[in-house]
């Protein structure tokens, strides 16, 4: 049986931080939070004759705000998307008919994207022409019942031409 780690205790100090963070971030309260902030602020510029020190408050609060920001947002959405990729992963690697080839795709040269890119409009293109659009395949299996579909045409075609 699998042992998993209470909540609490997964993950170091600053991946549960960073996590917390973002998630609190991305609520209404924290924008209300920041625009009320900006509101004050520009309330008290009379008061302060819209000086350069006024401004700079504002200036430094913000970008200092900003640069942290961007770090500890990037730490929680590289997790979720190792833990996206993962998943996906697993699907992939449990169908019976999906391409393998996308397992590690994330790890792939932007090229490698590309060639892989142009399959799916080929396998686009291919079922297409496949009697009903529902039909699921692979790459290497659309392209071979396609291969296999015009072998057939082609030898029902040469026997009636036989006739």
């Amino acid at each position: 049986m699998e042992k998993t780690l209470p909540q609490a205790r997964r993950g170091n100090f600053f991946e549960r931080f960073s996590s917390n963070v973002a998630k609190a971030t991305g609520t209404s309260a924290a924008f209300i939070f920041a625009l009320s902030s900006v509101i004050i602020w520009a309330s008290t510029g009379p008061a302060f004759h819209f000086s350069e020190n006024w401004q700079l408050v504002i200036n430094t609060g913000t970008t200092i705000i900003t640069f942290l920001m961007v770090f500890l947002i990037q730490k929680a959405q590289n997790k979720d998307s190792l833990a996206i990729q993962l998943k996906l992963n697993e699907l992939v690697a449990a169908h019976e008919f999906a391409s393998n080839r996308l397992v590690n795709v994330e790890n792939m040269t932007e090229d490698e994207l590309k060639v892989i890119k142009k399959y799916y409009a080929t396998l686009s293109e291919i079922t297409m022409k496949e009697e009903s659009l529902q039909q699921s395949h692979s790459i290497d299996e659309a392209e071979h019942n396609y291969e296999l579909k015009k072998e057939l045409e082609n030898k029902a075609e040469r026997e009636r031409n036989k006739d």
